[in-house]
């Protein structure tokens, strides 16, 4: 059996000493799952949750979890980031978040600690903006997704695949068992197209938000980039406000 790296000659914990490692690009990703209520689902997609904008306060949380991760887990090295992502997907069929993190540093040392506290404290963050209308909400399948750099090489999860989004060495996830796989058309495209479109016929957000009985938040949300689509509801009563069919506003 080899030696536990972390116990001194007494058996005592101790955090490793990696002065002597070579300073390499490290990174890591992660991901949680949050499953919620389709009331609390509801809410938060459409700017309604009781404490507010769900995703833009767990996405600063990840990544503040991220920075003061070797606060929280006694044997982490304190170590400089130099990349913090935390991204969200709506999962509609089954009224879920996933949670996405990646995480990139130079050090001596790995970040994969640091992607799945960034990944879980965002999660935790959602519980608690829903928690008044969900205290059901579920957080699941927290797990490294992916890791590179450093002495043990590359790391992926099991049904793990390439990405041209991903970082190098990195992975993103396949679809959850019980969701439908299918392509799906870059949501920055969709987003630019939807500009284009308020722009030429002169719609606020506000005023068409309330004219197809939608929250204007969901709509300022999409356009920022805080959630990656708008709901097939939201975006047929917006069709319908405008005289359009849905597609006619993402060409």
């Amino acid at each position: 059996m080899s030696k536990l790296s972390h116990l001194d000659a007494d058996g005592a914990a101790r955090m490793v000493d990696v002065s002597a490692k070579d300073a390499t690009t490290r990174e890591a990703s992660a991901e949680a799952l949050v499953r919620l209520s389709p009331e609390a689902f509801a809410a938060a997609r459409e700017g309604n949750a009781p404490k507010g904008d769900v995703l833009g306060t767990a996405r600063i949380a990840g990544i503040m979890a991220a920075k003061k991760t070797a606060e929280l887990i006694p044997l982490c090295h304190p170590i400089a980031l130099s990349k913090i992502d935390v991204e969200f997907e709506w999962l509609d069929e089954t009224h879920a978040i996933r949670v996405t993190t990646s995480v990139k540093t130079r050090a001596e040392t790995g970040v994969e600690m640091e992607a799945l506290t960034a990944a879980s404290v965002a999660a935790l963050t959602i519980y608690d903006m829903v928690k008044a209308l969900d205290k059901g909400t579920t957080i699941e399948a927290v797990r490294l997704l992916a890791k590179s750099g450093g002495k043990s090489g590359p790391y992926r999860a099991a049904g793990m695949m390439d990405s041209p989004k991903a970082p190098r060495g990195l992975a993103r996830p396949k679809t959850l068992i019980g969701e439908v796989s299918a392509p799906k058309p870059d949501p920055s495209i969709e987003r630019s197209a939807l500009r284009a479109f308020m722009t030429s016929r002169r719609l606020r957000a506000t005023d068409w938000a309330k004219d197809a009985g939608v929250s204007a938040g969901e709509i300022y949300a999409y356009l920022t980039g805080r959630s990656r689509s708008l709901g097939r509801e939201t975006a047929e009563r917006l069709a319908r406000a405008a005289g359009v069919r849905v597609e006619d506003m993402f060409k």
